[in-house]
């Protein structure tokens, strides 16, 4: 039965991409539990009652479990167990299998080989015995912690062989996967929904550039050929129903100089790269989110502007103040998300600016412009 508005929600995270979902949540008229350890946190603050607890907090638990038709999480690093107690008595989406193979990177690639889809070429390092496997393998590669690694954190660039070791040692030597790095010519993601009935709708992708291993630009839609934006579309439509999902995934994708379309990871969970959806498609991830876990039917993913996003990162912040919204607010075409955070830190996503354009051009060139004037 489809949990209608009057309901009440529960969300396992509080950061920016729990508070766009309680925003979305409410506005559709539901209520939403949020637990997060941060008494200031940015969804708590958003949410119809906040729970300050950790996610191991049994009693806690219980209460959100008594009180929520059903549960979401608005990132992958919330214990599995957590999510498989809970859905002991109340349904979650996702699961706690799902969350399992997105949150460690060696089962991730595994799973979307066995899902016949391609990946860089990896092998597990998760002890000094395994180092002397990488011997052959093609350098340079980036080795990488399987587990709680976002951002370009947890990470160390190989140029050969001989540098392993110590990249080994720097990660601490945890469980880690060593993936051949690749030349690129694009990065590119889809976001999708999938519903308890398993019925798909993906919104168009977006084309991603990092700065510092943090997403910097969104471009909607992605400005590469049709087929490849065709062929990712299939490729996130085949993992989700590989993993029974229900909710909202992002997959992200390489493109090699040669064509070829990788799959580099999967997040469980609206994405960064969905941003530009709260003001260039009919429905938000963040509204499609609380439609798939409500068991409602799919909001039209259709894109009726082009968009350029721009994260905008703390380091823009000045010692006292903010930055100079009015720069940016002057653009009739510019929309401004911030996300309540009281600590601007280098690094940290604050907010994002969505700018708006009769093309792609035009609104890459508005971001430049604003860009140009925050910085």
């Amino acid at each position: 039965m489809p949990i209608l508005p009057g309901g009440k929600l529960g969300m396992l995270g509080g950061g920016q991409l729990g508070r766009m979902f309680v925003v979305a949540a409410r506005t559709l008229g539901y209520d939403v539990i949020v637990l997060d350890p941060d008494p200031h946190s940015p969804a708590g603050g958003m949410a119809s009652e906040h729970l300050a607890c950790k996610y191991d907090d049994i009693q806690a638990l219980d209460y959100l479990a008594l009180e929520c038709a059903v549960i979401s999480t608005e990132f992958e690093n919330v214990p599995a167990q957590t999510l498989a107690y809970l859905a002991r008595t109340v349904p979650v989406h996702p699961s706690a299998d799902a969350l399992q193979v997105a949150q460690h990177r060696r089962l991730e690639k595994e799973f979307f080989r066995a899902q016949g889809l391609d990946t860089a070429d990896f092998i597990a390092i998760e002890s000094d015995s395994d180092l002397a496997r990488a011997r052959d393998f093609a350098f340079p590669a980036i080795l990488k912690t399987s587990m709680l690694g976002y951002d370009g954190k947890g990470q160390v660039v190989c140029a050969d062989y001989g540098e392993l070791e110590n990249a080994f040692a720097e990660l601490g030597k945890q469980p880690s996967v060593l993936e051949q790095r690749i030349d690129l010519e694009a990065e590119i993601s889809v976001v999708l929904g999938r519903s308890l009935s398993g019925e798909v709708s993906c919104f168009p992708p977006a084309q991603n550039t990092h700065a510092g291993g943090i997403l910097d630009v969104s471009l909607a839609p992605a400005p590469v050929a049709a087929e490849l934006a065709a062929e990712a579309v299939d490729a996130a439509t085949r993992i989700a129903r590989g993993l029974d999902y229900c909710g909202v995934l992002a997959v992200e994708f390489f493109i090699s100089h040669e064509r070829r379309l990788l799959v580099n990871e999967m997040a469980p969970r609206p994405h960064n790269s969905g941003h530009y959806t709260l003001d260039g498609c009919e429905t938000s991830q963040f509204e499609q989110q609380v439609r798939m876990i409500c068991d409602l039917p799919a909001g039209s993913c259709r894109q009726h502007t082009p968009v350029a996003m721009l994260n905008l990162l703390g380091d823009i912040w000045p010692e006292l103040g903010n930055p100079r919204w009015d720069t940016v607010l002057a653009h009739e075409h510019a929309k401004l998300h911030l996300y309540g955070k009281l600590e601007a830190r280098p690094g940290r996503k604050m907010g994002h600016i969505n700018c708006l354009g009769e093309s792609i051009d035009d609104a890459r060139r508005l971001l430049e412009e604003i860009r140009g004037k925050l910085s």
